[in-house]
């Protein structure tokens, strides 16, 4: 494969859900000319709530499923499988991979001025310490108030943005952090950007809100610049102001999918289709087969 070929592949993106399509229009965003495909794992969403083991599997599968559309990177826009899997897919995948808590991390130590930072997520997320972890490189544990919010995920579904129910969940949510005195807040799910709004008036206009999305996005350009996978400059001007290719693979598509995800992407969703269970774990079963066999005894 020339390195023309290899710059022209897509940019995969997996969640658990369609809460990764904010990263994906985060991604689109900042590199227009880039095709992406987006896979949600919408037949066994959430993943917030799941044990460690069965996340890292269905990554395994998600992301198998990505390679084998052709795609140059993989990014992990689901923080639960960011926190368990990343590293082993890392390992495995012949395609660099970005996930999504590193770049909020560091964007949050950059932002912080009095050291005190919050982190808000699913169960699952909050639960690995992953954030934690992060955020401790620089910042003394006492400083770092997280939180578990498991009903912003529904409400964002449930396009209830702006709804007196968010704001009073919010309230009850935000408190803790709020007594804290964080002045930086990480929102450590996906879903979690279109309710900016509402977290921003509970926490007041001095606390920064650190959107993983737009930190990822952000990370996936300098990685794919620093190794000669983004399109070249003579490559946008060939392609005259066209916009790269979504293309939009779903476990299960939900019957309010068109307007769930215009709603997070910004824009109407085509070009769906449909992978069935059985495909996607075949997927995974070609990945673990062509894994290291350190990495294989790993996963068992």
């Amino acid at each position: 494969m020339t390195s023309d070929q290899r710059r022209s592949r897509p940019i995969g993106v997996f969640d658990s859900g369609l809460g990764g399509l904010t990263v994906l229009r985060a991604l689109h965003d900042r590199l227009p000319c880039e095709d992406m495909v987006y896979f949600g794992d919408t037949a066994r969403v959430p993943y917030g709530t799941k044990g460690e083991k069965t996340v890292a599997a269905f990554a395994r599968q998600d992301a198998g499923l990505l390679v084998e559309q052709g795609v140059k990177m993989v990014v992990v826009a689901c923080n639960t499988a960011s926190a368990f899997a990343l590293d082993h897919l890392r390992r495995v995948l012949p395609v660099p991979v970005l996930g999504v808590i590193e770049p909020g991390v560091d964007t949050a130590l950059r932002s912080t001025t009095n050291g005190a930072v919050g982190v808000i997520g699913t169960s699952g997320t909050i639960r690995s310490g992953r954030y934690q972890a992060g955020l401790a490189r620089e910042l003394e544990a006492a400083r770092i108030v997280v939180q578990e919010c498991p009903l912003f995920v529904p409400l964002v579904e449930e396009g209830m943005a702006g709804h007196p129910v968010t704001a009073m969940v919010a309230r009850e949510y935000l408190a803790p952090l709020s007594e804290a005195g964080v002045d930086t807040l990480i929102l450590g799910c996906t879903h979690y950007p279109l309710l900016k709004d509402d977290i921003s008036r509970t926490m007041g206009a001095g606390v920064a809100l650190v959107d993983s999305a737009e930190a990822l996005a952000e990370a996936a350009e300098q990685k794919l610049a620093a190794l000669s996978l983004r399109r070249r400059d003579s490559d946008q001007a060939q392609l005259h102001d066209r916009q790269g290719e979504l293309s939009f693979l779903l476990s299960d598509i939900p019957w309010k999918f068109a307007e769930i995800g215009a709603r997070f992407l910004g824009r109407e969703i085509t070009d769906v289709r449909n992978v069935e269970l059985a495909e996607l774990e075949e997927a995974g079963r070609r990945l673990d087969a062509s894994a290291p066999t350190d990495d294989r005894k790993e996963k068992s």
